[in-house]
């Protein structure tokens, strides 16, 4: 790839400052149910799925949709984010990254906790970076009740009520890592 010129290294410096607050805002917007922030924070054809499958929406009408019918689900949310890896594409309004987080939340009355993360595409229309493409991922979503013996648990995902397995580490260390060659220098 060519040495990038001054203007733009600056474009990527400004682009990587926008893009590593979208998960942040993110957070957020989700704690506080601020439909139209998650609306601002897509893209209009974005898509956004669970590793697992339970969570599908394409457009950011129907993300919207399914997001407001979790709400039901859910009490009171603490989500934060504690890292964020992006890299850029050829193309100068395209980006993808990784973030990782932990999530404190209240599901159908249970206290719950988990640890995700989110394999996003970035794309920049109209001068302003959003997200087009989110994978979400849980190492664990337990009750906290069960946090001391489901951590180690290959089957830690009980957001639902019963027992599934995790999307990783097990799945990673078994599974095809050939998307994670991307963030490596």
């Amino acid at each position: 790839m060519p040495a990038l010129d001054i203007e733009e290294r600056l474009d990527r410096i400004e682009s990587r400052s926008a893009i590593t607050e979208l998960p942040i805002l993110y957070c957020l917007v989700m704690d506080e149910r601020h439909v139209e922030g998650i609306r601002s924070l897509f893209t209009e054809d974005a898509t956004m799925r669970s590793a697992d499958g339970m969570f599908s929406a394409h457009g950011v009408d129907e993300i919207v949709e399914v997001f407001e019918s979790r709400f039901d689900a859910l009490g009171p949310t603490n989500h934060v984010a504690h890292g964020h890896i992006v890299r850029f594409d050829e193309d100068p309004h395209r980006a993808f990254g990784i973030a990782f987080g932990h999530a404190e939340l209240v599901r159908n009355g249970v206290p719950m906790v988990t640890a995700l993360r989110y394999r996003d595409t970035y794309r920049r229309i109209g001068g302003i970076w959003k997200i087009h493409d989110r994978l979400m991922s849980y190492m664990y979503y337990l009750p906290i009740s069960e946090y001391q013996q489901g951590l180690g648990d290959p089957k830690s995902m009980r957001a639902y009520g019963d027992h599934r397995p995790a999307d990783w580490p097990d799945a990673l260390h078994s599974g095809d890592r050939a998307w994670l060659q991307k963030f490596l220098l």
